[in-house]
Parts: C-alpha cells; sequence; structure tokens
C-alpha cells in the first residue's frame, strides 16, 4: 500500500491548526505568548512521567527509549517555535530574539530560514533526502516487529531487565520460523551476529537512503529526530505531534516485542500468532498515515527553508 501526500488536515489534527508553511502572518504579543503557554503546557503533561522518573532515580522499559535513544531532554520539547513566515510582535525585547535561527525586524521577531538554511545546508539536504526518498516507496507491513526479537536470538542477554513471554528457546524459535525482513539499518544494527544473515538482505549506513520505507516502525518514530534537528524551522504543534506519534510507535514496538510488559500495564501483541499479526498490521497501517501527515509537512519546511537560502540576500 503506497500513501498519497496529505491535502487536507482531518478535523480535530494539530496540523488543521498550522497554517501553510508558506504563508507569512503575523501574531500580536498576546497572541504568540498564549501559543507558547499553551505548547508548554502540552509539552509539560507530555514528560510529566520521565521528569518524575528522573527526579526518583527510576527507569521505565518503554518510555525511556524517546530521551535515552535519541538523547533529546523534556526541555527540548518545551522551546516553542512558531516556524517559518511567522512574525512575532513585539519579541525584539525578548530573549528569544537573540536564539540562533531568528532575526528581528524593528520591533518584531521571525525565523530566519535563509541563514538557518545557509548554515546547515548539508543538514538539510540530508533530511530531505531521506524524507523524499522514504515517502516515495511503497510501505511494507510484514515485517512483524521481528526486528526486537532479532536482537535476542541466540543471546541470553536481553537488552530490558524485563522478562521474555516464550522464554530464550521459544524467541528464538519464533525468529526460526520467519522471514526476516527489516528495512531500518538502526534497528538492524542491534540484530545478534547470529540473527544478521536470516533478514532478507543485509543492510548498512551507505544505503540507508535507498532503503527507508513508510511503513516502518521506526524509519517513522525517526520523523521525530528530524523535526528536532530542524530546530527553529518547525513549528511547536508539529514537533508535539512527532514526538506523540514516536511515542505511541514505541509502545507498539515493545508490546510486539519478546518481552512481558504485563506488569507494567502492557499487553502483548502475541506476533507469533495469526491474530497477533493482524492486530499488528492494523496498528502499523495507522501510524503509517500519521507519519505520511508528519513527514510531508517535514518535508515542505526543508524545502521552504532551502529555497529561502538559495535567494539572494
Amino acid at each position: 500500500m503506497s500513501f498519497a501526500p496529505p491535502t487536507t488536515p482531518r478535523a480535530g489534527d494539530a496540523s488543521a491548526r498550522r497554517p501553510a508553511v508558506r504563508k507569512a502572518i503575523e501574531l500580536t504579543a498576546e497572541e504568540w505568548r498564549a501559543r507558547e503557554a499553551e505548547h508548554r503546557a502540552r509539552a509539560d503533561e507530555l514528560t510529566a512521567g520521565r521528569r518524575d522518573r528522573v527526579a526518583r532515580g527510576q527507569a521505565h522499559p518503554v518510555d525511556d527509549f524517546l530521551y535515552t535513544y535519541y538523547s533529546y531532554k523534556p526541555a527540548v520539547l518545551r522551546r516553542w517555535h512558531p516556524g517559518i513566515g511567522v512574525r512575532l510582535q513585539g519579541a525584539a525585547a525578548e530573549p528569544r530574539a537573540a536564539w540562533r535561527g531568528y532575526r528581528a525586524d524593528g520591533a518584531d521577531v521571525e525565523v530566519d530560514a535563509a541563514a538557518v538554511a545557509r548554515e546547515r545546508g548539508l543538514l538539510l539536504r540530508g533530511i530531505a533526502d531521506i524524507l523524499r526518498a522514504t515517502r516515495s516507496r511503497r510501505a511494507q507491513f510484514g515485517c512483524f516487529g521481528l526486528h526486537e526479537w532479532a536482537m535476542l536470538y541466540r543471546d541470553d542477554s536481553p537488552r530490558h531487565a524485563v522478562p521474555l513471554r516464550l522464554g530464550s528457546r521459544g524467541t528464538d524459535a519464533v525468529v526460526e520460523s520467519h522471514q526476516l525482513t527489516c528495512t531500518h539499518f538502526d534497528a538492524f544494527r542491534f540484530f545478534t551476529p547470529d540473527a544478521v544473515p536470516r533478514n532478507r538482505q543485509p543492510l548498512d549506513r551507505a544505503g540507508q537512503v535507498g532503503m527507508e520505507q513508510p511503513g516502518c516502525l521506526h524509519a517513522n518514530m525517526d520523523l521525530y529526530k528530524w523535526a528536532v534537528k530542524l530546530g527553529p524551522l518547525v513549528p511547536g504543534d508539529l514537533l508535539l505531534d512527532a514526538f506523540t506519534l514516536a511515542r505511541d510507535i514505541r509502545e507498539l514496538d515493545m508490546r510486539a516485542s519478546p518481552y512481558d510488559l504485563t506488569d507494567w500495564g502492557y499487553a502483548p501483541v502475541a506476533i507469533e500468532t495469526v491474530a497477533g499479526k493482524a492486530e499488528y498490521v492494523a496498528f502499523q497501517r495507522g501510524f503509517a498515515e500519521r507519519a505520511d501527515e508528519v513527514r510531508g509537512e517535514l518535508i515542505r519546511i526543508v524545502a521552504t527553508a532551502r529555497e529561502a537560502g538559495a535567494a539572494p540576500a
């Protein structure tokens, strides 16, 4: 199944509240301060669990992944950006005026897309390449989350301090009864040595752009990473949408894994069964649709910034 670029935002989506990237708008001080406060409240709600655990010195096998693997602290999510083409009235006297990637124009402030593009040209090109290549391909829905199983194949050292639903031998048997079809290098690189040759094809970093596809859970989780890397170019609600998508995907990733997370409140998606496979694919399709919307917005943002950077100063 392939996905067409999104056209009309669904009612209730944060994207329905976002202006088109190319449309320049002005926000009064009252308006942009309200949006900033709303953003911070939403970010604080999303990260409350993580912040509380850090204060208590506790860990979580599911939720902590987004903070440890991607290495972005909750403060990154809390910083609000209006995005390209939004002028903030009266913000020149605010600390924001001195933030990297912004420029003042009289009493107002806006994101300096041209300067960001010139400064981060290689980064923007790399992000554009992987986003466009991923979106151009047909989504694949037959991996069933077996990457997590392949990370434990014939290895008695689980990556998490959580029991295995089927035990080590049962986990190995699931891997051996399936064809591994992973397309995401950053999952494949954690396969055990015995699992590597069982994948349909070998993967490497150099070939990543040529392999990413929009059905992959990890490729869709990575949209959060790309949104963060684009910094002030990305409006705050899109960043939080990408984070929320990644968080929801991570939950499925672990529910479909070999780990028994019932004590943590997660019912398993038993992908070793026919019913479990169907459940997994249904979730996977839904995430692919959500990711397509986020990916499309990021592609447009990068294209607009690169065009601004190429224009005469």
